[in-house]
């Protein structure tokens, strides 16, 4: 396999592991939580379940599984309920503006 070739695959295996949450986050330069509160997260913000799940782009069920620990929650979720708890109206702002295009 070239040089190029072996770079490219090498780097989707990274890209695997990433979205996969496997990932060496120190490689990155991010903190990714290894677990997340979104009971507190949602009663912060104070909304329901359903409007949470509404405004953020999840379902209902899905919010329901994570508060109850039925299913454990992703990285790429888990980085979101992140940036939810710190800036809940940027993500708001985002959501909306991608929505519009």
């Amino acid at each position: 396999m070239s040089k190029a070739g072996s770079r490219i695959l090498q780097g989707a295996r990274e890209a695997l592991s990433y979205a996969k949450g496997k990932a060496d986050n120190k490689k990155f330069g991010v903190h990714i939580p290894p677990e997340v509160d979104v009971k507190r997260i949602r009663q912060k913000i104070g909304l329901t379940q359903a409007k949470f799940a509404s405004r953020f782009g999840f379902s209902t069920g899905r919010i329901r599984d994570w508060e109850q620990g039925r299913h454990t929650i992703d990285a790429s979720s888990r980085v979101l309920l992140t940036v939810i708890e710190q800036e809940p109206e940027a993500v708001e702002r985002a959501l909306k503006k991608a929505k519009a295009a």
